[in-house]
């Protein structure tokens, strides 16, 4: 077990480990850290914790100190530089004629180093805007490509639900998120409707994916068969968090709701086609694709047109194709430019 303190650089992102060094801290605290770009500031997320060796990369480098009223005066200023430093950098873009949008700047915590974010749809030679940064900042100067979940999680939004953007608040890394989950929740596919301020799924579509996923191994598909304690049916309708199913009797045709721990599965219905895919089951093939299918494999069947000629006699000649008989005529082509050709008798 090793002691930690959990920082985070910014208001949001990744937290970083570091070894307290003796220091006391609590959560919301100010620190000077050491980190692999020389000093920087930090608020502390995690207080002092013991965690396990598996979670840490050693070796951890020290907290130096809780951050004093000159540190907090320093980052105050670096902070109004940053402004500064973004007029000044989408001034030199325009000059240079570079199809990039900068979104963001960041001062390191002692002024060596100042990093450049922007967006682009391709690769930016900005070698010349570096050289042009460099000559008036005098320092450091790193220019970083950043997607749009990046642009819209440092820009901050309101998202459609009328909160301020996940990823601008809490979420402290992206997790992937597939088209799959909106089909599996229920949601509409239009992508008007399931997409984020930055123009990419949400991320919110995979908070719930885990209990859709167990709930989905038990649940029946719409359209099968299921007896229930009033008799047997058809499901029409699954509401998957609430685990009921709406049965519609095959009697007299009316409908009812049912928790899907009381109804069966017949035999010989199909259960939900997440479940078939995962036990290797394969889907009932279309008519038509069966048909193709069959039509393929009598064109597999039938033999090959033989090559050689026939005779009027039914034999076969063996007489070289007429792919064969060109080769004579080439060889007097060539023939023909370097020596006479020589006359057959």
């Amino acid at each position: 077990m090793t002691e930690i303190i959990g920082i985070r650089y910014k208001n949001t992102g990744k937290i970083y480990y570091f070894a307290p060094n003796g220091i006391q801290a609590k959560v919301g605290d100010t620190v000077i850290v050491d980190s692999s770009y020389g000093s920087e500031i930090g608020r502390v997320c995690i207080a002092n914790k013991m965690v396990d060796d598996s979670e840490i990369v050693q070796p951890l480098r020290p907290v130096n100190r809780i951050a004093t009223k000159a540190d907090l005066e320093i980052d105050a200023q670096n902070r109004i530089n940053e402004k500064e430093a973004i007029k000044i950098a989408n001034e030199l873009i325009k000059q240079h004629g570079l199809e990039m949008k900068l979104v963001d700047a960041e001062f390191s915590f002692g002024g060596n180093r100042l990093s450049f974010y922007f967006t682009a749809d391709g690769r930016v030679d900005f070698r010349e805007l570096v050289k042009s940064l460099a000559g008036i900042f005098k320092t450091r100067i790193e220019l970083r490509q950043i997607g749009v979940r990046d642009e819209a999680k440092m820009l901050g939004a309101v998202g459609i639900c009328g909160r301020t953007l996940c990823c601008s608040t809490f979420l402290d890394t992206f997790h992937p998120v597939s088209i799959k989950m909106a089909k599996e929740q229920g949601l509409s596919p239009n992508p008007m409707k399931i997409s984020g301020n930055c123009g990419r799924l949400m991320c919110c579509l995979q908070y719930e994916q885990v209990c859709y996923d167990e709930m989905l191994k038990i649940m029946p598909s719409v359209g099968a068969a299921v007896m229930t304690p009033s008799g047997s049916g058809t499901v029409v309708y699954t509401e998957v968090l609430n685990g009921k199913v709406k049965v519609r009797f095959d009697a007299d045709g009316g409908f009812d709701y049912y928790d899907v721990k009381d109804i069966s599965v017949l035999d010989g219905s199909a259960a939900h086609k997440n479940a078939a895919a995962e036990s290797g089951a394969e889907k009932p093939a279309h008519p038509d694709n069966a048909n193709n299918e069959n039509a393929d494999a009598k064109k597999a069947e039938a033999p090959k047109p033989a090559r050689e000629a026939q005779t009027e006699n039914g034999e076969a000649n063996s007489e070289p194709a007429k792919k064969k008989k060109r080769r004579p005529r080439n060889k007097k082509r060539k023939n023909k430019g370097n020596a006479p050709a020589e006359k057959s008798e």
